[in-house]
């Protein structure tokens, strides 16, 4: 059975980096179950404690739903490949994970997608609005990024990082979203409710009608209550029941 990221499984760093191994393939596989992958070309990476910033991408090649434990490959903060794999990884991948991991030591998982909802309110100008729940309890935490053309120069790097700033959800501009994590299962509630929260917006806006906001005493209101650490709801419930359905696909991630 694959463990949750609050079960323990012993002592000592190779352990460690099992768990989040194992954490990082369910959560690719979560992905494909949900429709959030993009043939071969979006990426979520967890960082493996240590001084090394080493953290793990996915093999490009693999599809999400082939994603396991074994096959992540793990790298540094330079992209070099630092144990033997058959795979090699997404040089786009590696520029906007590796800036987000050198810049901020609680994101321990970063998550990288381009749905159709969550692109299309990348871009829209105003960005996300304050027009249902979802956005209103996570609009303040949001950066934005302007689009500088496919992730592959290293010189974005510092711009991503000061768009990002302190917030752990990011609008990339005509490209995406992205959630930040202290855990695996954090970085996929963030991304559950960013992509909710577009898919929302996109809905309303296409249906025609005046959409109504809130007033701005509810929008406070609201902006307050998503304050609340979230960690417990998602390390401790969200994730294990997360896991239970992919256990119920007979999913072979943790391999």
């Amino acid at each position: 059975m694959a463990l949750g990221a609050a079960e323990t499984l012993g002592s000592g760093r190779g352990a460690v980096e099992q768990r989040l191994r194992r954490d990082l393939a369910a959560a690719y596989r979560l992905f494909a179950v949900f429709g959030w992958d993009d043939l071969l070309f979006t990426h979520l990476s967890v960082r493996i404690p240590g001084p090394e910033h080493h953290f793990l991408l996915n093999p490009f090649g693999l599809t999400f739903e082939e994603v396991t434990a074994s096959s992540l490959v793990k790298v540094d903060l330079e992209g070099r490949i630092v144990e033997p794999t058959d795979y090699l990884i997404n040089p786009a991948g590696f520029t906007i994970h590796s800036a987000v991991h050198a810049a901020r030591e609680d994101a321990q998982c970063v998550m990288h997608i381009h749905t159709i909802a969550g692109t299309g309110v990348s871009c829209q100008e105003h960005g996300l609005l304050p027009i249902h729940q979802e956005a209103m309890l996570i609009q303040e935490q949001i950066g934005y990024h302007n689009y500088e053309g496919v992730a592959f120069n290293h010189d974005e790097r510092p711009r991503l990082v000061r768009d990002l700033a302190a917030n752990n959800y990011l609008i990339l501009r005509n490209h995406g979203t992205m959630t930040l994590g202290r855990t695996v299962p954090e970085a996929f509630s963030r991304m559950y409710h960013l992509e909710r929260a577009c898919q929302m917006q996109i809905a309303a806006l296409a249906g025609g009608a005046r959409v109504i906001t809130p007033s701005e005493d509810i929008q406070a209101v609201t902006k307050e209550q998503g304050r609340a650490d979230q960690a417990r709801v998602a390390n401790d419930y969200i994730w294990p029941a997360m896991l239970r359905r992919l256990e119920r696909h007979g999913a072979d991630y943790d391999r």
